[in-house]
């Protein structure tokens, strides 16, 4: 293992949010088999928020939170490193809080995992609140671990096309399907709502509802099967009484949901739509969250920070 150094040009790593919580550890020991499969580095990141503390905290109690931290870093990285022989483990302790952490310490490739709750360093947080906060401010994939973590044979990759700003990302679903010597499903739900919607529309308003469906589906598909020979592509278009609802009951049979974050003003503070939020609260498997261009972000840098 190896402390996390500042630089540019580095090839991508996943990078995973730990705090000693047990979701926590699960989110790391799957980012570190998602590291392998991809044949990259995984940078474990503690977050102490002594930033925030050190004003109400004596130097004692700082050095103390900072020890804890580089204990839980390197406790984790041998346990990690003696599952996964041979796998590149960073360490990196920041002073911030959580999800300022993992922004700084994410570089562009990277994937950022965490955990679907969080306790010590990444606070007694509500389910899902790191990932929420995480996801609306990367323009980096976002992979919230929650649900059922193993691997289980037959199992897809599902990547839920809303509509044609999802073509950005398709390309990095199937990597991952691929990666998993896996099959990808592109999967597009409508609601109720919107059916009923159409039928009571107007002839000529009818149009706006009806969404990308199987034709957007199959063009994709067609595009993947022609770029990565060899991979499985379905397409699937289903109704559900919400767009979040079909989505929730499919991750039930899925590897890893992917999805788009498409800002809504439903959710304008957490700065993600209510799709994602509800994914993130209810999916059965681990959820990756794909920026998608045409809404603000953060940059993510790599400034100089704490080492263990």
């Amino acid at each position: 293992m190896r402390n996390d150094t500042p630089g540019g040009g580095e090839a991508p790593r996943t990078v995973v949010g730990v705090d000693g919580s047990e979701h926590a550890r699960t989110a790391a020991f799957w980012g570190a088999a998602d590291a392998l499969r991809h044949q990259q580095g995984l940078c474990l990141v503690h977050a102490a928020d002594l930033d925030r503390l050190d004003r109400f905290a004596s130097f004692e109690t700082s050095q103390h939170i900072l020890q804890h931290g580089r204990e839980l870093l390197q406790e984790l990285a041998g346990q990690i490193e003696h599952r996964f022989p041979g796998l590149d483990v960073a360490l990196a302790l920041r002073r911030e809080r959580p999800v300022h952490a993992l922004h700084t310490v994410a570089r562009p490739g990277d994937t950022v995992v965490v955990g679907s709750r969080g306790s010590g360093g990444f606070g007694p947080l509500l389910l899902g609140s790191v990932g929420l906060g995480a996801a609306a401010g990367s323009n980096l994939p976002v992979v919230v671990v929650r649900g059922r973590t193993t691997r289980e044979d037959g199992m897809p990759v599902v990547a839920a096309v809303a509509d044609e700003r999802d073509a950005q990302w398709v390309a990095q679903a199937a990597r991952e399907a691929r990666a998993r010597a896996g099959a990808l499903q592109l999967l597009h739900v409508r609601s109720t709502l919107t059916r009923s919607a159409i039928r009571h529309a107007p002839p000529e308003e009818a149009g706006r509802f009806e969404g990308p469906g199987q034709q957007l589906l199959a063009g994709l598909a067609a595009r993947l099967r022609e770029e990565g020979a060899g991979l499985t592509v379905s397409t699937e278009v289903i109704t559900a009484r919400s767009v979040a609802a079909g989505l929730v009951e499919a991750s039930r049979g899925t590897d890893l949901l992917i999805v788009g974050n498409h800002k809504r003003l439903t959710v304008p503070r957490l700065g993600l739509g209510h799709v994602v939020h509800a994914l993130l609260h209810h999916a059965h498997c681990p959820v990756q969250i794909m920026p998608c261009t045409g809404k603000e972000t953060t940059t993510t840098g790599n400034p100089p920070g704490d080492e263990p």
